[in-house]
């Protein structure tokens, strides 16, 4: 069983505040501080919470607008793909991993992505 990381939820609830409100570095800030725990251990959600840090990574760029911004973006939103797979719906914060997903794809229609 996974050493339970009690700020995930939290993570993932600001993660989502932060996307709605344009501040992808931040919310990527958040999400892997809360990640660190996960990233070595057997617990499925390691990988789409890496994930999801990648989407705010690539919204990032996106938003500097800077000359390899868009390819850099593509990148990272790739690497989200390879991630997202669903969790089983008694994973623990699946819900909340399920609405950060969607957030994800909301913004991603936004950007054209």
């Amino acid at each position: 069983m996974p050493r339970e990381n009690p700020d995930l939820q939290a993570a993932l609830r600001r993660y989502r505040l932060l996307m709605l409100e344009g501040e992808y570095f931040e919310a990527h800030e958040v999400l892997e501080e809360a990640w660190h725990p996960l990233r070595r251990a057997d617990d499925p959600r390691r990988h789409l919470a890496k994930g999801l840090i990648n989407a705010a990574i690539a919204f990032e760029h996106l938003r500097r607008d800077l000359p390899k911004s868009r390819r850099v973006a593509l990148k990272a939103m790739q690497a989200y793909d390879r991630r997202k797979a669903p969790l089983p719906s008694y994973t623990e914060y699946h819900k909340e991993f399920q609405i950060c997903c969607e957030t994800v794809e909301e913004l991603r229609g936004e950007w054209g992505l």
